[in-house]
């Protein structure tokens, strides 16, 4: 039996690991924006700015000439590999079992960087400017401290409905359209912290106590995605919340997968996937940094509420 691996077979590899990618993969990528179609190394995202209307103060007057306000986003693409040596004929042939192992460990691996890549363009510094050499940070204005207390007086280190209160009023505040999809990205040490809060009702703990156990993933106008790859610093874990226009990821390769006999390893057969991604945040005013203390969510959420 021949042992040759055909062209169908590797398409047939390549849609099960873009399917597993974009299913399973990443729990980021249908959330953000994604512009699919980036050529070149370095992908510019031109903006326009808001100005305002002028009033007409007499008849036969001029007509307006305003200077409507222009902007860019720049961010570069890295390229991102994964690859295995297969040398039993069996585990050839399992290749193309949309469950297989392998499809699925390439599929994860992919999806994993593609996650940190966006995570770090959420919260990190922007490139901008026409050259795309100014370094923008997010405001402080677009930050949470850990030891927010909100208008109750109430102060707790953890992931608060303070918190994600005081985060609705920055979106609202900042104009950021109601009916725009919001995310918010946090741990799960975060969102067990939640059920512990005192001010939490009972209306209020149930549907905390469903979102923990994966029922609903909906809370107070939020879609909660729960992710291990944020960033921890001590005890301090580096959530955010972003309205979905407010991110891009940018993909010039997307699946590319390629299996062939390598004679320098005996013939065995060589698994290889690739991709080539880019992210940034477009608009400072569409993310909020919400930080929160691990160790406020250690507590037994179940002696926390009697409802």
């Amino acid at each position: 039996m021949s042992t040759q691996v055909t062209t169908a077979f590797v398409e047939q590899y390549r849609n099960n690991v873009e399917l597993l990618v974009q299913q399973r993969g990443s729990l980021l990528r249908d959330a953000v924006n994604t512009d699919g179609s980036v050529v070149g190394k370095t992908k510019f995202t031109e903006q326009i700015g808001s100005a305002e209307a002028r009033v007409r103060t007499s008849r036969h007057s001029d007509s307006p000439l305003l200077d409507t306000p222009h902007a860019r986003r720049a961010y570069s693409l890295s390229d991102y590999e994964w690859g295995d040596l297969i040398d039993k004929q069996d585990k050839v042939r399992m290749l193309i079992d949309p469950t297989s192992t392998y499809a699925q460990a390439a599929a994860f691996a992919m999806g994993r960087a593609m996650d940190d890549v966006i995570i770090a363009a959420a919260t990190g510094d922007s490139k901008t400017g026409v050259d795309g050499t100014t370094t923008t940070s997010l405001p402080s204005s677009q930050k949470i401290a850990v030891g927010y207390s909100d208008i109750s007086g109430s102060t707790d280190a953890g992931l608060t409905l303070g918190k994600l209160r005081r985060t609705r009023e920055i979106f609202a505040t900042n104009s950021v359209p109601e009916d725009e999809e919001k995310i918010m990205v946090i741990s799960p040490s975060a969102l067990h912290s939640l059920l512990i809060q005192k001010e939490v009702t009972s209306g209020d703990f149930n549907n905390i106590r469903a979102l923990v156990q994966g029922e609903v993933d909906f809370f107070m106008g939020f879609r909660f995605i729960v992710s291990n790859r944020l960033a921890l610093s001590g005890n301090n874990r580096t959530c955010f919340a972003f309205a979905r226009s407010g991110l891009e990821l940018g993909i010039g390769q997307d699946v590319m997968a390629r299996i062939e006999e390598r004679p320098d390893k005996s013939f065995s057969t060589y698994v290889y996937y690739c991709m080539s991604i880019g992210a940034t945040r477009l608009e400072e005013e569409k993310v909020v940094e919400i930080t929160v203390d691990e160790e406020a969510g250690s507590q037994d959420p179940n002696a926390a509420q009697t409802v």
